[in-house]
């Protein structure tokens, strides 16, 4: 009887254990598209004074490629000696000779490349400018002209800048004939200390690192920035004028726009509505940290949590803009729940494992990204994802310290993050699953990103 009892044990444990890994590979393939097609990208070749720029513009297609995450990379030492340049280099394999040296589809379909798509052009300098001759095919079907998905010429400035541009565009362009949006143009806002002197400042960067530049200059400590779901503000907090105020900055003229702060000791934390009507933020002025919202300039202010524990960090659903999500202490340890508009109808959704913090909504509105010390795990913050209607969970960070700040990228795929992994913080990117981590800034430390189309 006793061998019977725990064999039963095993086995519903076992079904418990293949349901929750199930949810979680539900929750993975909803974030990030589930099966994955090989491409293959051979190196783009310049003559002249193009080819100085030929490796940052293949590095760059490269990167963008496998950063989205819609394609495995077929290993570079797989490829044929001989790959085309031009669409007029592909022919059909000769009777009884199937390898062309790189010169057929079926070399790149075959074994061992096994690539779905083949992607290959040229550079070319014309008439001072920097020109790419990029083509796509589909190598599952024989005949070239009818595997041809497109070839199209981009042209930039004869510069690094030109032939990072072009080669975002071609791999764009790639990008698009499945359905993803391409994340060139969107950018990252950020907290730094480089300049040191025991200042944060608010810089800004593209979305693979480049071109990061500062944008606050008060010499004091600005942080927690959020942005406007049009890109064209930008809130934040500062301690300029010695307690913590919400500013907000233009992000079209680089001025700032007037913003009325509760006569308070604290107004942090500030985040938009889907409209880009309203601001939401946490204030002191009752005496306790609570939830507000206002108009987009700060007036009118109606408080939506009545507690006397701290409430903080609110976000509204950026679908619906029909509910909050944010972290409040009045269990004890800080967790996150969910509320209406009002703030009625108050939902805890972490389950008081831990600590609990920064959530974020994915812009599709059905999943949060949220820091949890999920069972107490000594000193280290974690990344999860939420499914908010089941509250199942994915954990997306193992034990690499702490990792916190996670933010949606525009398409829904990628997260941006701060990890202090590496010794110091620094900001990260990642796909929804947790795979792909790239490492976006290095000097000083980088804090609390926030991706913005």
């Amino acid at each position: 009887m006793k061998k019977k009892t725990v064999l039963l044990f095993l086995l519903v444990l076992t079904a418990a254990a293949a349901a929750f890994t199930q949810v979680q590979s539900d929750i993975i393939i909803r974030l990030t598209g589930g099966a994955r097609k090989v491409i293959a990208l051979p190196d783009f070749r310049g003559a002249g004074t193009s080819a100085q720029f030929a490796d940052l513009f293949n590095r760059t297609v490269f990167e963008d490629i496998e950063r989205s995450g819609v394609f495995t990379m077929a290993p570079k030492s797989f490829y044929p000696l001989n790959p085309p340049q031009v669409d007029r280099d592909l022919r059909q394999p000769a009777p009884g000779q199937p390898d062309c040296g790189g010169r057929c589809l079926a070399d790149w379909a075959g074994a061992p490349v096994n690539a779905d798509y083949l992607g290959f052009g040229y550079l070319a300098e014309q008439g001072g400018q920097l020109v790419a001759y990029g083509s796509f095919f589909n190598t599952r079907i024989a005949e070239a002209g009818a595997a041809k998905v497109f070839t199209k010429l981009y042209t930039g400035e004869l510069s690094e800048a030109g032939a990072r541009r072009i080669a975002h565009e071609y791999a764009a362009d790639i990008l698009q004939q499945f359905g993803v949006p391409s994340l060139v143009g969107t950018k990252i806002y950020f907290v730094s200390d480089r300049q040191g002197k025991g200042t944060k400042e608010i810089w800004v960067m593209d979305f693979d690192g480049s071109n990061q530049r500062r944008l606050t200059y008060f010499n004091s400590i600005s942080t927690m920035p959020s942005v406007s779901p049009d890109g064209r503000r930008l809130a934040f907090t500062t301690y300029a004028k010695g307690q913590p105020q919400i500013m907000m900055y233009s992000t079209e003229t680089g001025r700032f726009i007037p913003f009325r702060n509760s006569a308070a000791p604290t107004n942090a934390q500030a985040s938009f509505t889907p409209d880009g009507r309203h601001v939401l933020y946490a204030s002191s002025v009752s005496g306790y940290m609570q939830i507000y919202m206002a108009e987009l300039d700060g007036s009118n202010p109606r408080r939506l949590t009545n507690t006397r524990a701290i409430e903080a960090e609110p976000k509204v659903n950026p679908k619906t803009g029909a509910d909050i999500v944010f972290v409040s202490g009045r269990g004890g340890l800080q967790q996150i729940y969910r509320m209406n508009m009002d703030g009625a109808d108050v939902e805890r959704l972490t389950n008081g494992e831990g600590e609990a913090g920064n959530p974020a909504w994915q812009p599709e509105g059905r999943h949060i990204a949220f820091a949890w010390t999920k069972g107490y795990a000594p000193g280290n913050w974690n990344l999860f994802v939420m499914d908010v209607a089941s509250k199942e969970t994915v954990q997306l960070t193992f034990g690499q310290g702490r990792n916190e700040n996670p933010s949606w990228a525009p398409d829904g795929r990628h997260l941006a993050f701060c990890s202090n992994r590496t010794g110091s913080y620094q900001i990260f990117t990642m796909l929804a699953d947790g795979t792909g981590v790239r490492q976006l800034t290095t000097e000083g430390n980088n804090w609390m990103p926030v991706w913005s189309k």
